[in-house]
């Protein structure tokens, strides 16, 4: 329905009206003015009053995406807009990559996780401030909460618990959550957890998993997010001392670019695909 309402008015340069556009697409009135209504709420249409009719244009920067063949020009004009700092302009964009049935993990990789990368790159060759990066940061992690928003169906049995173990890993551990609830995991993110670090987590790991893995239920991934070894090995050492009270379903994945030589997981990996992959086919022997 997105794709074809932006595409007939696309074609008017005069704008179209409630009635014209029912009649264009062969759907009652009262139908088409709930889908204009949510569309608009979405930002991807807007209304003007012209004389005396209300007409609807294609709000600007709204165009018909095909996918998968336009997940490199969102990429592109995405790093476009957050390097430029339009923030609204990020937003709409995603917004119109998931009404045109763009899926969501694909975004994910294909556009959220690039542009955190070139965020990093732009900021370590000193290109960009740290006032520019936290708006760039943030701008990201709103369209990644955008992305999330969508109503998806979670299987109980796929349970994940993400964790960054620094600020600087919140993006890549917010990306991995929202990937995997659209695959039907039930995501616990618990962002930047550097301030948990003390004698005493492993026990208020191990309360927590208790609370929000009650039964124990299929399987329950903890995917670990750090740029530092010291953070990785704090982490991964607290999940391990809790394991054998939750058994063999109580997994461990890694996500750094950090040393991992003394640390001790089943899977770790500086390829964040690497990791969702990973944590796809931990999920395999799940019915």
């Amino acid at each position: 329905m997105q794709q074809q309402l932006i595409e007939i008015l696309s074609e008017s340069k005069t704008g179209l009206s409630g009635v014209e556009i029912a009649e264009k697409l062969g759907i009652n009135r009262a139908t088409m003015t709930k889908y204009l209504n949510i569309f608009a709420a979405e930002g991807l249409i807007k209304q003007k009053n012209i004389g005396n009719a209300n007409l609807w244009f294609v709000e600007s920067g709204t165009e018909k995406l095909e996918f998968p063949a336009d997940y490199f020009h969102v990429k592109e004009k995405f790093l476009e807009c957050l390097t430029a700092g339009l923030q609204h302009q990020a937003y709409h964009l995603i917004r119109n990559c998931q009404y045109s049935g763009a899926d969501t993990s694909k975004i994910i990789s294909e556009v959220i996780i690039p542009a955190i990368a070139s965020l990093e790159d732009l900021y370590l060759k000193a290109k960009i401030g740290k006032s520019e990066a936290k708006l760039f940061h943030g701008i990201i992690s709103n369209s990644i909460q955008t992305l999330s928003l969508a109503p998806y169906e979670f299987n109980p049995k796929k349970n994940l618990l993400t964790l960054a173990a620094d600020s600087a890993s919140v993006l890549y551990a917010q990306a991995a959550a929202c990937a995997l609830s659209s695959k039907g995991w039930q995501v616990w993110p618990l962002g930047d957890m550097s301030d948990a670090i003390d004698v005493l987590y492993d026990l208020d790991l191990q309360k927590l998993l208790t609370r929000i893995w009650k039964q124990k239920h299929g399987l329950m991934v903890v995917a670990i997010f750090s740029t530092t070894e010291e953070g990785l090995k704090f982490f991964s050492e607290s999940v391990n001392s809790v394991k054998p009270k939750f058994g063999k379903n109580l997994h461990l994945g890694i996500y750094s670019k950090a040393e991992k030589k003394n640390i001790k997981a089943e899977f770790a990996s500086d390829s964040i695909e690497a990791v969702l992959q990973w944590i796809e086919s931990v999920s395999a022997s799940v019915s």
